[in-house]
């Protein structure tokens, strides 16, 4: 499919990136079930950088060095929204302790030809 890509196998199934239209129209939803304090690799994102589509992994240094970095701490129970390209990353966590959380992708449409989204 055009603009789809790169394919790829994981855990025997196949996956394939979207092309970025179509990440512009979804949302991502993120819900803390521990504590992330600034020890416990708290999630970065570069503010505004959902509105530059996608970005090479060889121009993500660039990319981020034109944005600001928002470091998102989080107790237990948060939840965040927001649009699913946006550029993230977190460090390594310098204390041991657990930091999980549910993530879910949505989107209001379905996908082109033959794909299908992975339904939980």
């Amino acid at each position: 499919m055009e603009g789809f890509g790169p394919w790829t196998i994981k855990r025997g199934m196949n996956h394939v990136a979207p092309p970025a239209d179509l990440l512009a129209q979804m949302v991502t939803l993120r819900v803390h079930l521990d504590d992330v304090p600034e020890t416990n690799a708290p999630l970065l994102i570069a503010l505004g950088s959902h509105l530059i589509g996608r970005v090479p992994v060889e121009k993500v240094s660039e990319a981020v060095e034109s944005h600001s970095i928002l470091t998102c701490l989080a107790k237990a129970g948060d939840a965040w929204l927001y649009s699913t390209p946006i550029l993230h990353a977190s460090d390594a966590s310098t204390t041991p302790a657990s930091r999980r959380v549910l993530q879910v992708d949505y989107a209001a449409f379905d996908l082109p030809g033959e794909l299908e989204w992975l339904g939980i």
